[in-house]
């Protein structure tokens, strides 16, 4: 689609937004005036927007949008769902960059329902839920995180008095949702909980509804991620540009290997050969430590976390690919080269006396192979598009 038309798109649906009657506690709607309460200048507020602009690669002359549908996010009411896993996700979300924006629309305008956050517990929580789902049938966005028990296993996760499973809490809340968004590894592949031998039979969202599910993948992923879909889904209305796993193409369209600091060392046939090495300390490739960017698509390396101040790799540990599908039996063990997993296998055959130093060719043709496989699928995702 070309940008003009991408303009009048988002012109068009932020004018159906401000004609919306207000659906939300009329004291909370004024976002100015909260900005304004929490120290948050209108030059710091366009600021982020022109930040979150270019986080979804769209052109500079988006901001004024990206910021007006930031204010008319207090319109559209959120339910954020927890299955099975850490907080993570939600912790990666609050402790976003000044000014947390982001945060504050989630946390005191259109956020209508978080167990970590709310001040509600018990049957209060439960009836809080319910409400919600009434109160705003098919106009809230539906959050889950954490991978979710399911088919005989469900019992695992049964949740308050009344005796739900999560299973059945996601299915009821996924009936009546505008958009549905997997938000962590765990809600979009089953993560860590669906690891071999996955004994609880956890499932992503994508397998307990069969509406269509945007995954923005990772352990935990970056808040401009999950803002940034949410804000791509009010600017226009509808899902974005999709990979083949259902993940955001602004966000995971890239290697984490394209964009690394290290890439040049990589290049160079410079790599840290073990943990505190020489090497280590001069900022050489992490791959025969274990990195698995050259394999795992997401914008780490570009955002990176903590106010942009560091990410693994920079840190000093390889990547190990957590926003993949089923990275933890895949991706394991983390502190090897992929490469060595591949060619010794627990079957002692081709390769199993090869190492990262004796195979570099056949993977170099690997990643090729991996690359051109990966655009031959984002071609036929466009063209279906």
């Amino acid at each position: 689609m070309k940008q003009d038309q991408l303009y009048q798109n988002a012109l068009k649906r932020l004018g159906e937004l401000e004609s919306l009657p207000d659906i939300q506690n009329k004291d909370s709607k004024d976002v100015k005036e909260l900005l304004e309460k929490n120290g948050i200048s209108r030059r710091d507020f366009m600021k982020w927007a022109a930040a979150m602009t270019a986080t979804l690669a769209l052109p500079s002359s988006f901001i004024p949008l990206t910021a007006k549908a930031a204010e008319l996010a207090g319109r559209i009411p959120v339910v954020w769902l927890h299955m099975a896993e850490c907080t993570g996700c939600s912790e990666s979300l609050l402790r976003s960059d000044a000014p947390s924006i982001d945060s504050l629309i989630f946390d005191y305008i259109s956020l209508e329902y978080h167990e970590t956050v709310m001040a509600a517990s018990g049957w209060q929580a439960e009836e809080n839920l319910t409400n919600a789902l009434e109160t705003y049938k098919g106009q809230y966005i539906l959050m889950v995180e954490g991978g979710i028990p399911a088919g005989d296993s469900e019992f695992y996760l049964t949740i308050g008095a009344l005796g739900y499973t999560g299973a059945y809490n996601a299915r009821e809340a996924a009936k009546d949702a505008k958009a549905i968004f997997a938000i962590g590894t765990c809600s979009s592949f089953g993560g860590v909980q669906a690891a071999n031998p996955n004994p609880t039979n956890a499932m992503p969202l994508s397998k307990i509804t069969n509406k269509p599910v945007i995954n923005v993948p990772g352990c935990p992923p970056s808040e401009k991620n999950i803002v940034g879909s949410v804000l791509h889904y009010i600017l226009f209305g509808v899902l974005p540009k999709l990979d083949a796993y259902n993940r955001p193409t602004w966000a995971y369209g890239h290697r984490i290997h394209d964009l690394c600091e290290r890439r040049g060392h990589f290049d160079a046939g410079e790599f840290v050969q073990s943990f505190g090495d020489e090497g280590a300390e001069n900022g050489y490739c992490l791959y025969k430590v274990g990195c698995k960017g050259p394999y795992t698509f997401n914008n780490c390396s570009r955002l990176g976390f903590n106010q942009h101040t560091s990410w693994p790799v920079k840190a000093g540990h390889g990547c190990i690919g957590c926003s993949e599908p089923n990275f933890w039996d895949t991706m394991s063990p983390f502190e090897e080269p992929l490469g060595n997993k591949l060619y010794a296998t627990a079957f002692n055959g081709i390769g199993a006396d090869k190492t990262a130093d004796t195979i570099g060719v056949v993977l170099l043709s690997a990643t090729a192979i991996g690359i051109a496989a990966h655009a031959a699928i984002s071609a036929m995702v466009k063209n279906k598009e």
